[in-house]
């Protein structure tokens, strides 16, 4: 039986957890997409968009809100990089950073949705249902994106290794995701303004 002999030239794959984003990429591409064209299919096929009762949503707030988190995604990259890069204390801090400005994100976006639910409900109109239900699902990400921060936090003080090194990477590639469905989302949702 012969042995197997590496091939020169041949470079390394893309690790388990990089595919696996980019597999949940696709999936988020999916449902993001699916949940933008209902809204504009909805939006298309009614006479008054937002309807009556309901005022258009505000655009400069939400605007300001996505570009603080899209802006974060500097320091989520530069985090990769400085991991990547054996700096484990700047990694840290810039991890520590994007999370801070995130969360603020998160909590703001959370009180103008609950004020959102005490002017119309999901209930009562296509318009109510499908923007609760696609700024709630951005939402959802949001946090699950800080918990995954706060992982990486925790990895991070403990050192570093190759694993460690690899999940800054693909937390900072999903926080790149996100933020790209932030751009869409926050779109949409000024575009019955």
């Amino acid at each position: 039986m012969s042995e197997l002999t590496p091939v020169a030239g041949r470079e390394r794959s893309p690790s388990s957890g990089i595919l696996g984003v980019l597999v949940f990429a696709a999936t988020e591409a999916t449902l993001f997409g699916t949940l933008i064209a209902t809204y504009f299919y909805l939006r298309l096929n009614t006479d008054r968009w937002p309807p009556e009762g309901v005022e258009p949503p505000a655009v400069a707030l939400p605007i300001a809100l996505c570009a603080a988190l899209v802006l974060t995604t500097a320091p989520m990259l530069l985090a990769a990089l400085a991991a990547g890069r054996g700096r484990r204390g700047a990694a840290w801090l810039l991890v520590l950073g994007a999370t801070v400005v995130q969360a603020g994100y998160l909590a703001w976006q959370i009180v103008l949705y609950f004020s959102d639910l005490s002017k119309f409900a999901p209930d009562e109109t296509t318009y109510g249902s499908i923007y609760f239900t696609l700024l709630g699902t951005h939402h959802i990400h949001v946090a699950i994106g800080l918990l995954l921060d706060l992982w990486v936090l925790m990895r991070l003080a403990m050192g570093l290794n190759e694993y460690r090194v690899a999940t800054v990477r693909v937390v900072a590639i999903y926080w790149v995701l996100v933020n790209a469905v932030a751009v869409l989302v926050t779109a949409t949702q000024v575009s019955a303004a």
